[in-house]
């Protein structure tokens, strides 16, 4: 009974753990139109970026006109961007390559 009640604890915790880091995923939709600061963790493709933002969330980035392209930004750069409906209409590559 006790090897039973500690692997129920133990599973317990691994589940509530995934789901802590999953906590810290939101949609881009979620967040309110405005102008944000964050690292970016990944470029995905030219029209999208994966970024951890400065509250510790990470979200992917679409862009939001065909003008945004995000192809020159680096793994680690920084960027400040304005978000309207969940879309980056500007960015600015606030790194220095």
């Amino acid at each position: 009974m006790k090897i039973r009640t500690f692997f129920t604890a133990v599973l317990a915790t691994v589940a509530l753990g995934t789901t802590a880091i999953a906590a810290n995923v939101v949609s881009a939709t979620m967040i309110p139109d405005g102008t944000y600061t964050a690292k970016v963790i990944k470029v995905v493709d030219a029209k999208h970026v994966t970024v951890t933002m400065q509250n510790g969330l990470e979200t992917t980035l679409a862009a939001g006109r065909p003008t945004v392209d995000f192809s020159k930004l680096h793994a680690n750069d920084s960027m400040k961007f304005s978000l309207a409906n969940g879309a980056v209409l500007v960015y600015l590559d606030l790194s220095s390559h």
